[in-house]
């Protein structure tokens, strides 16, 4: 079977999903990618940098497979000449991203400089959300063009390629910038960035018309469940046997029985490459680990990474994170293990480096801190923190800052999603119930490592309930409106309203409100609301008890 590789800019690319000549098979998952990897996806591309080529069926006079548009595409086009095998997460970032057509985030092209790829200039994203009888979104000055300069951001769709965006950046220029020359300058840089759009090339693979279905099913299956690539990891191994006669998968077996329950939380193959970095100052990054002197000096440290994983993990477990699920973001692990491998051991010493670690874990989990230029802000991290743990002196950390890395406010916290997806903020109010003790509301057993595989994500106001209600799905998945269960009490309280399930607790045990009480206080759960039945009344008054608990560990009003 033949497949053509064939190379298309950008505005081609745009120009068959405006007119709908390109379409997704229906059996292709849905819109996946999150604000990170949409952000990544157009740093990457304004570094120059390739993506990755796409693959499409050719189509001839009828489509082998019920297909649908790209997510925010027209439905309705010229003939249908191509469905998307593979690639429909990057085109569809592409597609949305330069219209701005996300409900809840805005795309800004930032002119400040970059501090991983030290380009002068990047694309980063900001949360959106409207009030009750807002009729804009808010923040409100990122609907107004001074205030937008202000903060030297340009809304991205002004950047979308040819006169789509060239004629609206005008009117926001003239409005934006008062300064004629600064202006120009602007409009420039901007023209600049607009022509790299226009130029950058996405190729593609293409499987010709005569392609059948069960061949064309049989390689989008396989383009998308079975790469396996040479990794990292194994050169590292490669480059160790080779010069030092020493098997780094040796060490890892080893270290995988030092602590078994590492791999609850990270690779312990990765682990080793990335603590490993940070460890000895550097970023981990492919440049460091394909150093010559990367491996040696792995060695040279592993028994201090090897007390590190250990004291990293029983920290997360004092902590109550227990696992990846329910981890907010995954950069911490390798950071606590590279702290953790230099803090002091006993007494005041210890607790004192303990403190600093809690604040630095619980500010990553609800700051936007890693939300970008993961590798260069986990370095900097481990380098202002270590003299902190370490108590060798030290001047504070960025992350520790409040006006540089604030922690969300109520309007974010009513916002966040359903903590089982991949949503730092959700997982992280999750994170900090379960940290309060998340007592089962039936049986009172607290939370714990053993138990954890036995509960599940419950609606405390059951979803089924509120549908009832004519409550949209948005409203009803939000990580305030959940708690982890017993899997028996979930299945006991069913779709029942609150008020009904509480009732029944209290009047069928002997354990009296004011137990039903202390239990719920330990997810965090106002009992009072929830009584009355009142959903929007519950959440707001759980995303204050949530605030409070959050500034309070961590360190808000001590910053």
């Amino acid at each position: 079977m033949p497949i053509n590789a064939q190379n298309r800019s950008l505005p081609d690319w745009f120009t068959r999903i405006r007119t709908r000549q390109i379409t997704l098979p229906r059996f292709q998952r849905f819109e996946a990618w999150g604000r990170t990897n949409v952000t990544q996806l157009f740093n990457t591309i304004l570094q120059d940098l390739p993506i990755g080529a796409l693959l499409v069926l050719e189509i001839g006079d009828e489509e082998p497979f019920i297909s649908r548009p790209i997510r925010g595409a027209p439905d309705d086009g010229e003939r249908i000449t191509e469905h998307l095998l593979d690639g429909q997460q990057r085109l569809t970032a592409l597609w949305r991203g330069l219209r701005n057509n996300y409900e809840d985030r805005t795309y800004f092209l930032y002119l400040l400089p970059d501090d991983e790829t030290k380009m002068p200039y990047f694309i980063d994203s900001l949360a959106r959300w409207r009030n009750d009888g807002d009729k804009e979104q808010r923040p409100f000055w990122a609907n107004d063009p001074k205030q937008q300069w202000e903060r030297r951001v340009i809304p991205l769709e002004l950047c979308i390629p040819g006169e789509e965006g060239k004629r609206p950046f005008r009117e926001w220029a003239r409005e934006a910038i008062v300064d004629r020359d600064e202006r120009e300058d602007v409009t420039d840089q901007v023209s600049g960035i607009r022509e790299k759009l226009a130029a950058y090339n996405l190729p593609f693979l293409s499987l010709p018309v005569t392609t059948d279905k069960g061949t064309a099913l049989d390689v989008f299956i396989k383009m998308n469940t079975s790469a396996a690539p040479l990794t990292i990891y194994d050169i590292v191994v490669a480059q160790l046997e080779a010069g030092m006669g020493r098997s780094l998968h040796d060490l890892v077996a080893d270290a995988r029985k030092h602590c078994p329950s590492v791999a609850e939380y990270y690779s312990l193959e990765d682990l080793a490459l990335y603590a490993g970095a940070l460890m000895q100052g550097r970023a981990p990054t492919n440049a460091t680990y394909l150093s010559g002197d990367f491996g040696p000096r792995l060695l040279e440290n592993w028994d201090a990474f090897l007390s590190g994983v250990s004291r990293a993990v029983g920290f997360l477990n004092e902590e109550k994170i227990f696992d990846a699920a329910r981890l907010p973001t995954d950069v911490v692990v390798p950071v606590l293990v590279a702290l953790w491998s230099r803090a002091p051991k006993g007494m005041d010493a210890e607790g004192r480096a303990r403190t600093t670690l809690r604040t630095y874990l619980w500010r990553a989990f609800f700051s936007s801190r890693y939300e970008k230029s993961t590798n260069t802000r986990s370095l900097a991290d481990f380098i202002e923190l270590e003299p902190l743990v370490a108590e060798s002196g030290g001047e504070g950390a960025a992350i520790l800052d409040e006006e540089q890395y604030p922690v969300p406010h109520l309007q974010e916290l009513l916002l966040a999603g359903w903590p089982k997806k991949k949503d730092r903020v959700a997982r992280a109010i999750l994170a900090l119930a379960l940290r309060h003790g998340g007592l089962d509301l039936a049986d009172a057993s607290p939370v714990s490592r053993e138990n954890l595989a036995k509960r599940e994500y419950h609606h405390l106001f059951p979803d089924a309930y509120l549908k009832r209600q004519d409550v949209p799905d948005d409203q009803i998945y939000r990580s305030l409106n959940c708690a982890v269960v017993t899997w028996q009490t979930n299945r006991n309280i069913s779709d029942k309203e609150p008020e009904r399930y509480l009732a029944e607790r209290r009047e069928g045990t002997d354990i009296g409100e004011s137990e039903i009480r202390a239990r719920l206080a330990s997810h965090l759960i106002p009992y009072d609301e929830m009584m009355q039945g009142d959903y929007k009344a519950f959440l707001t008054k759980r995303a204050e008890m949530i605030y409070q608990a959050m500034i309070e560990v961590c360190d808000v009003t001590g910053s």
